[in-house]
């Protein structure tokens, strides 16, 4: 549940990660918290910062012809007792907005379509159902929240934040890119990339780079392809499965966050590896051992 490095400065953490100041670069290390709605459960999910780690890493090597990222090493600059679930990464000057891209209708993005026929202002065809595919993928930006929760917004109110319209048509582009390019990877390994989250920043030499991490079962809706069906939600090897036992225990989404029981437990860490290994090919302990010390 927390990470602590006694030789290096902590400079923040989050619900997830804790940030270390390494001088030139940051230590970015995932812990093994989870959090539903915006609230950090108090029962950690064993290896789930190694997932994120690792399901990162895939990603970020993939793209990194296409996009520009903030990842110098796994390895070096890596304390030892961090290897696996942290990243050597560069500072970045973040961007003040999420970049969600959208490919099929549900969750927030299906609530905001049945009210208004529209998600983030961009108005879709009538009568699709929950988990349709959609005509071509859409970017719904959000706010960055530091109380409560992200609220989507339309691109016009998301370039105002930002202060730049090319600037945010640029952060567009380059999310709609990754959301296809790991999307087109992922159905060629059975599995449905619903929508994702980005998050970008610009380096010392004011180039924009997606940061954070990127396509984990964090930040994405993964579902398997082979039980894909349109009108009903999907079994999924993402956090749903933990959304879906929070919000049937009657808790009012406010902290603290429940326990999380040991079969909901087990059945989240086993979700998270499967997406990790279906997505990947590889096994998991192929990336412990590529980071041991």
């Amino acid at each position: 549940m927390t990470t602590t490095l006694a030789d290096l400065p902590l400079v923040a953490s989050g619900k997830v990660r804790d940030m270390y100041d390494l001088g030139d670069g940051l230590l970015m290390v995932a812990s093994d918290r989870i959090s539903t709605y915006d609230v950090v459960h108090p029962t950690p999910i064993p290896d789930k910062g190694k997932v994120l780690t690792a399901l990162s890493v895939f990603w970020f090597e993939l793209t990194g012809d296409l996009v520009p990222h903030h990842v110098i090493s796994a390895i070096e600059d890596v304390p030892d007792e961090a290897r696996g679930r942290a990243l050597n990464v560069m500072k970045l000057d973040m961007l003040p907005v999420e970049c969600v891209v959208r490919g099929y209708l549900t969750g927030s993005g299906w609530k905001d379509y049945l009210a208004t026929g529209a998600v983030a202002g961009i108005t879709l065809p009538e009568g699709l159902q929950e988990s349709a595919q959609l005509p071509e993928p859409i970017f719904t930006p959000s706010t960055k929240a530091d109380v409560g929760h992200d609220e989507t917004i339309d691109f016009d109110r998301a370039a105002e934040i930002v202060g730049d319209r090319a600037v945010m048509e640029q952060l567009r582009e380059l999310s709609i890119t990754l959301y296809s390019t790991a999307a087109e990877h992922a159905r060629s390994r059975g599995v449905i990339l619903a929508d994702t989250k980005f998050e970008f920043g610009r380096d010392a030499d004011g180039v924009i780079r997606v940061g954070d991490e990127v396509l984990t079962p964090d930040s994405s809706r993964f579902w398997p392809a082979d039980t894909y069906e349109v009108g009903r939600p999907q079994p999924s090897f993402d956090k749903q499965y933990v959304r879906d036992w929070a919000a049937g225990t009657g808790w009012d989404k406010k902290p603290p966050a429940p326990a999380i029981p040991d079969d909901v437990v087990a059945g989240t860490r086993a979700r998270y590896i499967e997406a990790y290994e279906i997505i990947t090919g590889d096994g998991f302990d192929g990336w412990l051992e590529r980071v041991a010390p």
